[in-house]
């Protein structure tokens, strides 16, 4: 599991270093992920070791909205002014979100 979480993070300096050295303007994770996902299909899928600690990780993926919770309670009269964009930002993303998982599996379906 320390392998696969080193590789992880690995990836996701190299997107930040990228990021950096380029100034592009997509978050280095973002880009670190993407790095990953193209390393993945040359190789034909994932290795059994990182696959594990992906679905470990995904299993506790609730931790994460810790922090996103604390910086909305944070910032909460920024939120009373800006609430209309952001509204439209949130629902937006959610609609996106919605028919590019559904367009994933229906071609993952296809198969």
């Amino acid at each position: 599991m320390l392998a696969s979480i080193t590789a992880l993070l690995l990836f996701q300096l190299a997107g930040e270093v990228l990021v950096q050295w380029f100034g592009l303007p997509v978050p280095g994770p973002v880009l670190g992920m993407l790095l990953l996902f193209i390393v993945l299909i040359v190789r034909g899928g994932a290795p059994a070791a990182l696959r594990d600690t992906a679905n470990t990780l995904l299993q506790h993926l609730s931790l994460l909205f810790v922090p996103a919770g604390v910086g909305v309670m944070t910032h909460l009269g920024l939120f009373a002014t800006e609430w209309l964009p952001t509204t439209v930002a949130i629902l937006l993303s959610t609609a996106i979100t919605v028919l590019v998982t559904a367009g994933v599996m229906r071609m993952g379906a296809g198969r």
